[in-house]
């Protein structure tokens, strides 16, 4: 349905009542100036200013409005900024004095009210399904947007984006369209509401997790400094190439976070990053009183988020989300710091929603419902720029009313639009599964034409001969069979890194080297740009590495042990539905890497043997392959480097440095094979003594270790290492079940949800013809790994349980 008449589209607006109505002036927003004080006022004293008003001023809600004028917005930007009285006077006038960026702003929150509006009203009538998130009575924002963030910067919003995203310029016929799930729409209908992407404007999501985006907006920046270090740019199809940014490259990466998403750790990780970077990042605080419904100061010491940044040396600047012009004169002043290469900056914008957290939302939340009703009466930023500017003289009641005119006809065009676009094909959602088809023959990609210019002028002759020496000197060891897996990795990336100068990599320990070599010498041969040393949390540099991927680059992280990842799961399992969630807009290239997995006696306790292969497995658009050599983890670590979508290698934890081997020197192997390792003698599949064994990390080990032992007794066993876990090999495994008829599993994982269980049911699914056995799964218990060996033994599978397994099926013993 759509607008049929500009009365009915009014009428329909029910969700923010007198939205676009023009009332008398005299609200007392338009506040006489006076020069900047001399005085200067500490942060807190400006909060504590702007909050107290007299006590007949005060509403009876439990959030008081903090009333603030420019005199105090102009204080901060001369204390906490830097600048000058003079400069301050020249942002107001730049807005004050401009009635075309008056009308500009104006058109951008009218455009924002309309919008929502709008998708309110098809929600209702069910074309919006699923989760949406209004924006009303925050409009001061996306007329900030559309004032002063270029099309070339980064943004990263929250859940609540439709308005930052059209104020950015992504068409609203599109947004509308996605939110109707069609095909039309900025990520073809796979994304929705909360996942509004267009890779043209940089708008980089709409993303669902709380506080998730902090981390990808630095990620983000980080690839601004590295387009600057590496002297390339984004090409018309935003595609790296061989041209340096301009001389007055200015771009900014902005995140949009909510006050009580704010509170989340990620802040303080974001901040320290940024402020150690000195990254270009603006950190727009949506301070609207409320984290979904509950009143944020009840579970916040201090919702002076501008101020959190004190800690890092990062500025802040609290401004009043009523006055649109004010939060437009404040904030281009953030910015313009931020683009003078001055480091990051948050600006707090105090303001109120006017919607439940969703249509749905119940709204229980004590004084939530009374402080609705009277922020859309009282705290209204559109009308009271209505009434401002009205009341001074620079608009006509029919200026404004002509500017909401055409701006409701273009919202109804987009609900036409939506309308009228077709649903996308079943099809697609298997296509948008992975960027590269899991066949990819990755010897075959091109490295970029670029290479040896970038890393002429990036790595001196000095840094080029100590790595070339190492290099070779690992390739030597590989030529004699002598190479270790953990050694074997870091050939793979070096000559990665090397054949391709956007290939960055993130590491705790990195400077020297890791725990097992995977990182040695990179932040010494292509610098901390390049190769960065990270705090303990890998959740912010695995996030990093997103916003990274997401504009142009190849991340690797190196994990230390796999097991670390657990603080990152929102950003792996992020990861995996990015090139899907976009409609295919974003690849998402990430390398994750690390020791893991199970080992008999390996003596590490319980959080250190933790099966995360398993954990991951149930995340979409992961490829997860094990590597229990070297040259299975060196060809495996190139292919993954070279995927344009995330993977994840897991390294056997206890034979990074004792297995030793040959490698199949510059080539690239398969993400989705497993490979024959032994084959059971004909005589053996010919006496029905033959077994299909399925193992992968250490229990490769432990099976090669007990082959001579089923022999021994007159049995065999084909052993297929199991090098790529997601995708599945079938084929090679349903190849050896046509020999042997029987399948046992020697599982590093749990016997709930654990690999083998993934294994069995597919394997009972779409080979039971071939079985003439159940499927034998010799999994870790369920329990919690114990230290102590004696203990041990009850959990962890090894090869003795392996040698039984085969005589059991060989012999009838289910």
């Amino acid at each position: 349905m759509y607008f049929r008449s500009l009365a009915v589209a009014v009428a329909l607006c029910a969700s923010s009542a007198n939205a676009f109505s023009v009332s008398p002036a005299g609200r007392g927003l338009a506040f006489n100036k006076a020069p900047v004080a001399s005085t200067a006022l500490s942060m807190s004293e400006v909060a504590d200013a702007a909050v107290a008003t007299t006590a007949e001023e005060v509403p009876a809600v439990m959030r008081p409005p903090i009333d603030m004028p420019w005199e105090s917005v102009s204080e901060q930007l001369v204390n906490a900024f830097g600048y000058t009285a003079e400069e301050v006077a020249a942002y107001e006038s730049a807005v004050e004095g401009d009635k075309d960026v008056l009308m500009q702003i104006y058109r951008a929150m009218t455009e924002a009210r309309a919008f929502e509006n709008a998708c309110n009203q098809q929600y209702m009538q069910g074309k919006i399904r699923g989760f949406m998130h209004l924006d009303n009575g925050q409009e001061s924002i996306p007329g900030l947007v559309d004032y002063a963030i270029k099309k070339g910067d980064k943004k990263y919003s929250y859940y609540r984006e439709h308005t930052h995203a059209i104020a950015s310029g992504v068409d609203p016929g599109a947004v509308m369209a996605e939110l109707f799930m069609k095909e039309g729409g900025t990520c073809k209908g796979a994304g929705g509401s909360m996942h509004i992407f267009d890779k043209e404007t940089y708008f980089q999501g709409g993303w669902a997790l709380v506080s998730e985006q902090l981390p990808y907006a630095g990620g983000a920046a980080k690839s601004i400094l590295l387009d600057r270090h590496l002297g390339v740019s984004d090409d018309e199809n935003i595609e790296k190439q061989n041209v340096a940014p301009p001389a007055d490259d200015d771009r900014i990466s902005v995140v949009f976070i909510g006050e009580g998403g704010s509170q989340n750790g990620r802040m303080a990780e974001l901040l320290n990053s940024a402020a150690k970077d000195n990254l270009p990042l603006l950190i727009i605080v949506i301070d609207n009183g409320r984290a979904i419904n509950t009143f944020t100061q009840d579970i916040a010491q201090n919702s002076n988020v501008f101020e959190q940044g004190k800690h890092y040396g990062v500025p802040g600047l609290l401004v009043d989300g009523l006055d649109a012009a004010d939060v437009a004169k404040g904030g281009k002043a953030v910015i313009d710091h931020i683009r003078a290469g001055k480091g990051p900056a948050i600006l707090q914008v105090h303001t109120y929603r006017f919607n439940g957290h969703s249509p749905a939302d119940p709204e229980h939340e004590r004084g939530r419902k009374e402080e609705k009703a009277w922020a859309r009466a009282s705290q209204d930023p559109i009308k009271a720029f209505e009434d401002k500017y009205i009341g001074n003289g620079v608009f006509s009641e029919d200026e404004l009313k002509g500017a909401r005119k055409e701006i409701l006809a273009k919202v109804k065009e987009a609900v036409k639009f939506a309308d009228e676009s077709p649903m996308p094909p079943v099809e697609l959602a298997k296509e948008l599964e992975y960027p590269d088809k899991p066949d990819t023959d990755y010897n075959l990609k091109p490295a970029p034409q670029f290479a040896d210019e970038v890393n002429a002028r990036t790595i001196s002759p000095e840094q080029m001969d100590t790595v070339q020496a190492h290099i070779a000197d690992l390739r030597a060891k590989a030529d004699a069979g002598e190479i270790s897996i953990g050694d074997a990795i870091n050939l793979a990336i070096h000559e990665e890194m090397l054949r391709d100068p956007t290939t960055t990599i993130h590491a705790e320990d990195l400077q020297a080297g890791s725990s097992y070599d995977i990182p040695k010498l990179t932040q010494q041969t292509y610098g901390q740009v390049r190769a960065a040393d990270e705090i303990i949390d890998e959740g912010h540099f695995i996030g990093k590495a997103l916003g990274e991927g997401m504009n142009g680059y190849r991340p690797i992280i190196e994990l230390m042990n796999t097991n670390f990842g657990i603080y990152g799961m929102a950003e792996i399992s992020s990861a995996g539905n990015t090139y899907a969630t976009t409609g295919g807009q974003f690849d998402m290239p990430m390398t994750i890497i690390g020791a893991g997995g199970t080992a008999p006696n390996q003596a590490l306790g319980a959080e250190h043997s933790q099966p995360f292969h398993a954990y991951v497995m149930g995340i979409p658009g992961l490829k997860i392959c094990t590597a229990a050599s070297p040259d299975a983890a060196y060809g495996i670590t190139k292919s993954m480097i070279r995927d344009n979508g995330p993977c994840f290698l897991f390294a056997p934890v206890k034979m990074m440095k004792e297995t030793k081997g040959k490698l199949d020197l510059d080539e690239c192997a398969p993400l989705n094979k497993c490979t024959l390792l032994n084959e059971a003698s004909q005589a053996s599949v010919d006496a029905g003594q033959a077994v299909t064994v399925l193992t992968y990390l250490h229990g490769v080990k432990e099976a090669e270790m007990s082959i001579e032992s089923i022999q021994e007794e007159g049995f065999d066993i084909d052993l297929i290492e199991l090098r790529s876990l997601k995708p599945l090999d079938m084929e090679t495994i349903g190849k050896s079940l046509a020999r042997t008829n029987k399948l046992v599993i020697l599982d590093e994982s749990t016997k709930s949800g654990g690999v083998g269980a993934t294994i069995s049911a597919q394997v009972s699914e779409e080979l039971f013809d071939l079985l003439d056995a159940p499927v034998k799964r010799l999994c870790m218990d369920d329990a919690p790994v114990p230290y102590a060996s004696s203990m041990e033994k009850a959990v962890v599978k090894r090869g003795d349980d392996l040698v039984q397994g085969v005589f059991d099926l060989c012999l009838g013993k289910y």
